[in-house]
């Protein structure tokens, strides 16, 4: 057994998990030079929630961070996790749009691209993958692992087989809700190993307790890469701690070969952020809570707060119990789906419909409808067709890749945000979120020629674009 590789994520996955994805780039920057030099297979530090929370909350442009980064961190590689045909926004791109932005992301200094679709449809992958090994970049698809009777380990071993033959680099088992116990990892990472040549990733959360056990046992079946978070931001709903995971497999044949001495300057300065985030109110201490409930109900730690929010708004919190019962009933008719964004969130607004209105399926939410049409992909297990129609009426269901309905959009999107463009990636920022982006470019231009934007729409439409 090589030794065991470690992908860094406390500068993406670690802080979206507990602050909601608020360190902003300045807080970033004094501790990239020595963060490079720790020898991190990869350092996650792009995608999922950043770019949003960049334009959104941080006043931040993405593809600046993106750059900095790589100017302050030579020598390691950096990873992205991306949605697929979804890129990070929450819609389908057209494949044009898809492969400009893949294209930007490697030019602007990504190199590993960890692309996932929410329903594991591989047909919504494929266009990522080609892109990005087409760019040169590492492509690994992660699995979005779930629990439910269709998936099972054979299950996982047919899906890693696929993945390995439409071309990527690697495989990751993205265990985002925590559901993985330690025995299962040990056999899952075991049979995919057996059945297939490409390295395996393991990524799992802390939220029921269970995630450095699941690493560990995970390492002994012959995982390559785990990714782990340092300590000041680990832990709760983030990951294990990347120092006690060097420390466990020192002097072992899995010895990371990492010095945890080096380490220990990167702890202290993230045990200041995180001292500075508690004072703020930005990390709420509750997040760093064990939370098993997540292996009882089976349903992501964050669609929980979710039902119960949208239950304590309708008055009904009392009906928690039920909803939670009615959540696998309607996965089961909508085919399974993996509860993972934006999939759990359609599960359990349908859900809590189906039960405040008292009637199941008396409304139907235009997202659920969505599902079982066939707008997101195919589904795990096929949808009984007389339900399909009952949701859908006479809409006729999806069944190619949705992508392929796509009209090329990428010019007509340039055209839309013309007037707002000061580098060529700024049509992606707009295509993602094409309500934040325009404030944000507006913001960007008001800051560069030193106008207040409250007092001189005059002397906006005078200045140059």
């Amino acid at each position: 057994m090589a030794k065991v590789k470690i992908t860094e994520t406390v500068l993406r996955d670690a802080h979206q998990s507990l602050i909601a994805t608020r360190m902003s780039l300045d807080e970033m920057m004094p501790i990239l030079p020595a963060m490079d030099k720790i020898g991190f297979h990869s350092c996650e530090v792009w995608g999922g929630a950043t770019f949003d929370s960049c334009l959104r909350f941080l006043d931040e442009d993405p593809w600046d961070r993106l750059r900095a980064i790589r100017k302050a961190m030579p020598n390691t590689k950096l990873q992205m996790l991306f949605r697929g045909q979804n890129m990070l926004g929450y819609r389908h791109y057209a494949d044009d749009v898809l492969k400009y932005f893949v294209e930007k992301s490697v030019a602007n200094g990504i190199d590993i691209i960890r692309i996932f679709d929410a329903l594991n449809d591989i047909r919504n992958l494929e266009t990522a993958v080609a892109s990005a090994k087409k760019e040169g970049a590492h492509a690994q698809i992660a699995i979005s692992y779930t629990l439910g009777e269709v998936f099972t380990d054979e299950y996982y071993v047919d899906y890693a087989k696929r993945i390995e033959s439409i071309g990527a680099d690697s495989i990751c088992i993205k265990d985002m809700a925590a559901l993985l116990t330690p025995y299962e990892t040990e056999r899952l990472v075991k049979k995919i190993k057996a059945n297939v040549k490409i390295p395996v990733q393991l990524h799992t959360h802390y939220t029921s307790g269970l995630a450095s056990m699941c690493l560990l046992k995970g390492i002994e079946a012959g995982a390559d890469i785990i990714d782990t978070a340092m300590s000041p931001l680990a832990l709760g709903t983030s990951h294990a701690p990347t120092e006690s995971m060097v420390a466990a497999l020192q002097g072992t044949e899995y010895d990371t070969g990492l010095d945890l001495v080096a380490l220990t300057e990167i702890r202290d300065y993230f045990m200041t952020l995180r001292e500075k985030y508690i004072k703020n109110g930005l990390l709420d201490p509750k997040m760093l809570a064990t939370d098993a409930n997540a292996l009882i109900y089976q349903v992501p730690g964050g669609m929980l707060s979710n039902l119960l929010s949208q239950l304590k708004q309708a008055g009904k919190e009392d009906q928690l119990t039920e909803v939670l019962k009615e959540v696998p009933r309607v996965r089961k008719d909508a085919g399974f789906p993996p509860l993972v964004t934006p999939t759990s969130q359609i599960v359990g607004t349908q859900a809590v419909f189906n039960v405040i209105m008292g009637e199941r399926y008396k409304t139907v939410t235009k997202e659920f409808k969505g599902l079982v049409r066939g707008e997101y992909g195919k589904t795990p297990v096929e949808i009984d067709p007389d339900f399909q129609k009952k949701i859908c009426k006479d809409e006729k269901p999806i069944t190619c890749r949705p992508a392929d309905l796509l009209e090329p959009e990428l010019e007509k999107l340039k055209a839309e945000c013309a007037e707002w463009i000061e580098q060529e990636e700024d049509v992606l920022s707009y295509a993602q979120f094409p309500k934040v982006a325009p404030k944000f470019f507006e913001k960007r231009r008001d800051k560069k020629y030193g106008i207040d934007s409250k007092h001189s729409d005059t002397q906006k439409k005078v200045m140059p674009v």
